[in-house]
């Protein structure tokens, strides 16, 4: 198995998941109507816990790819492998979804190369194909085969981009951070604390968000106010949290953790 193949993982389960608004209905819609779905949005910000929930609400298997720079068509499609018994085909994992019905889920999609998305095109269309040039099969995708990609907005630039012939062909989503309260209440339910922890963390994460243009590359997500609260509720002293959880995973420069941690110190001290 290659680099690009570890990255590839089947998920058959799902976690809880807070609707911020009508995303649950707007996907719903377009897995009935055979729809592509392009979902934008911020880093730990719930789009992969949400395509999760939503493969286990239509009962669909989903398979999901992290894409990235090495990712070939080959990773996607399949290949032949050599074994025991001579060479055999071996589907990838859009393949599967393609022939089983699943949801094939690209996360990042704009890190993987340009030809290799390519092969995208003729299943993002009203044709669902997918041409298996190495095989000479032209699968047509199952009635319930549905194909879905995400991408953070802010790491966009010049040479990482998705092409305007790709992007659209989706129905698009933009996600953010949920509202305060919300994301109060995932705390609350994910993390098992009480209301006045979840406060003080969602306080803390809007004012480290408010420093992103000036001072950060990335902003606090709610996959790492998660993982604070947990770490909080087990006992461990909230200031060492917040620099494990908080401070150390949003910056390198020391000098910048030390600032992100007297912003802490004025909520946790």
């Amino acid at each position: 198995m290659n680099n690009a193949e570890t990255n590839i993982a089947e998920i058959g389960s799902s976690s809880h998941y807070q609707a911020q608004d009508n995303e649950v209905s707007l996907f719903e819609y377009a897995y009935e109507h055979q729809l592509p779905v392009l979902i934008k949005g911020p880093t730990g910000c719930g789009k992969t816990r949400f395509v999760e929930h939503m493969a286990k609400k239509l009962n669909k298997p989903l398979y999901t790819v992290a894409c990235h720079d090495d990712l070939t068509a080959a990773d996607l499609v399949g290949r032949h492998l050599i074994g025991p018994d001579g060479t055999y085909w071996q589907d990838g994992p859009l393949t599967r979804a393609v022939r089983e019905g699943g949801i094939c889920y690209l996360d990042e999609v704009v890190e993987a190369r340009k030809d290799t998305t390519v092969v995208l095109h003729p299943l993002a269309d009203d044709r669902r194909i997918l041409p298996l040039e190495r095989t000479g099969e032209l699968l047509e995708a199952a009635p319930g085969f549905m194909l879905v990609v995400s991408y953070n907005p802010g790491y966009q630039n010049l040479l990482k981009g998705m092409k305007p012939s790709t992007r659209q062909r989706f129905v698009a989503m933009r996600f953010d951070y949920p509202e305060a309260s919300l994301e109060r209440s995932i705390l609350i339910k994910e993390a098992k604390i009480d209301e006045n922890l979840a406060y003080k963390l969602v306080e803390l994460a809007t004012a480290l968000r408010r420093l992103d243009q000036n001072d950060l590359d990335e902003v606090a997500s709610t996959r790492l106010l998660v993982y604070a609260a947990r770490m909080m509720s087990s006992g461990m002293p909230p200031l060492e949290v917040c620099r494990c959880c908080l401070a150390e995973p949003l910056t390198d420069d020391p000098l910048t953790v030390e600032a992100l941690m007297d912003v802490a110190r004025i909520y946790f001290e």
